[in-house]
């Protein structure tokens, strides 16, 4: 996978949290959108006002409607990584847990309502 869209209503709050909880610089941006690299992955930030011209005929759910993705981070220390998270602003939807399937996790939103879990 070489990129993720992910819509968004407050592209500057977005683009905020990514900065600030990541620690990453934008790699690319204009009105409408910004872009973000995770790795070999882009991650494109995009107002929901210009989503349609690339998912017409489909529709953009509202942030509100549920969660239908969850993108995995990997990393050394999930508690280690939790205290960064809350001295950062986030708060956790859940975790630190040990999961059945042996792995250590935790997961928070960001303000597009996109679900981050960050492993070990």
């Amino acid at each position: 996978m070489s990129a993720l869209t992910l819509f968004t209503e407050d592209l500057e709050e977005t683009k905020r949290f990514y900065r600030e909880v990541f620690g990453l610089p934008v790699t690319y941006e204009d009105d409408a959108s910004a872009v973000f690299t995770f790795g070999n992955t882009l991650i494109n930030l995009l107002r929901t006002t210009a989503a349609p011209g690339l998912i017409r005929p489909a529709d953009v759910a509202g942030p509100d409607t549920g969660v239908r993705m969850q993108l995995t981070l990997p990393v050394d220390d999930v508690d280690a990584m939790c205290e960064v998270l809350a001295e950062r602003g986030v708060t956790l939807l859940n975790g630190p847990v040990d999961r059945p399937w042996g792995i250590r996790t935790a997961s928070f939103r960001d303000p597009g309502g996109h679900i981050r879990e960050i492993a070990r």
